[in-house]
């Protein structure tokens, strides 16, 4: 199993000093580093200024959504990227949801069929091949091609998956599943339907990679390590999609009370009923050493997880230098 980070979670890390950190992650043992989006900084211009800084660590975007930017687009900027990185990237993508979708004048509607074709489009243009697409969804119109030829022209490209048909479409047309928020019994039954949808697809599923995230804090005081925690998990217990795979998992009596008080009395309110009990259930580690970190992510690996993404969420200002000891701390153990 692959360990890799992201700096992501619950903060606004400076640019600048997450490009200057990116050696020590490569020399602590990463496999390699993750940046999502939303509205927060762009992945691409980010893994670009780690690329030029860094030998052997891989990039990954987790998750890239599909509105916002054209599949054409991202095509160019993988094959832009693969280039620059001598065939690094990993490309994480999503359908998103209907909030983001109207951020980008996007109307959400047959995600299953989104993702297939966007996926084809950006396959295809990053291979340098002419692109001439005609879908149900999507249409290229005639004659693109990339005016030169990619050194790379193939990367794995991972769809992120919660519902049943989702994982299914995962395991017919992707290199693996992208799964956030995933107890380690709820990442068993989405591996169960990836690889059930790869046979179907006559694929063989064992090559089908399980990504999961597992959000972790460091810090020798147990309450501070779980203060920034509790916040990122009351947002993911009323945020959709999220709080219905959370209930999925068992959790309804916990979620509909985050979700009263949200609604009664707004986040801060909301965030007062996520207990540590409920905490200590879910895929985040509050932890105190290293040690005790990976030995509670021992579980996840035992459900399937080949690359275990490990968003690190700092307690401490400047949250930098926070990320840097979690860095220097796992590189020595």
């Amino acid at each position: 199993m692959h360990y890799d980070i992201e700096l992501n979670s619950a903060a606004h890390y400076p640019m600048k000093g997450i490009v200057d950190l990116s050696p020590a992650i490569e020399q602590a043992g990463f496999g390699a580093f993750w940046k999502g989006e939303s509205n927060s900084t762009d992945p691409m211009v980010l893994l670009s200024a780690i690329a030029a800084r860094t030998k052997t660590l891989k990039l990954g975007t987790a998750i890239y959504h599909i509105y916002g930017r054209s599949a054409v687009t991202l095509g160019i900027q993988s094959a832009t990227l693969q280039d620059l990185s001598d065939g690094r990237l990993l490309l994480g993508l999503g359908v998103a949801n209907k909030t983001i979708a109207a951020w980008h004048n996007g109307v959400f509607d047959r995600p299953l069929r989104r993702a297939r074709e966007y996926i084809d489009i950006v396959k295809l243009t990053a291979s340098g091949e002419r692109v001439e697409y005609e879908g149900e969804v999507y249409n290229t119109g005639k004659r693109f091609q990339l005016s030169w030829k990619p050194a790379h022209p193939k990367f794995p490209i991972y769809l992120a998956g919660l519902g049943p048909q989702m994982t299914k479409l995962v395991g017919k047309i992707s290199d693996g599943v992208f799964i956030n928020m995933g107890t380690p019994a709820t990442i068993k039954e989405i591996a169960t339907r990836v690889r059930e949808g790869a046979i179907e697809a006559g694929r063989d599923p064992n090559e089908i990679e399980i990504i999961a995230k597992v959000r972790v804090s460091l810090n020798p005081d147990r309450a501070m390590a779980r203060s920034k925690l509790r916040q990122v998990l009351t947002f993911y217990n009323i945020a959709d999609h999220y709080k219905d795979m959370l209930i999925a998992s068992g959790f309804e009596p916990e979620v509909m009370r985050i979700q009263e008080a949200f609604k009664a009395n707004g986040f801060k309110a909301a965030a007062q009923h996520m207990t540590d009990e409920y905490m200590d259930k879910l895929p985040v580690i509050p932890g105190t050493s290293i040690k005790e970190i990976k030995e509670r992510l021992e579980p996840f690996r035992e459900a399937g997880v080949t690359r275990l993404v490990v968003p690190f969420v700092p307690v401490s200002e400047p949250v930098i230098d926070d990320a840097r000891r979690f860095v220097e701390a796992w590189g020595n153990s």
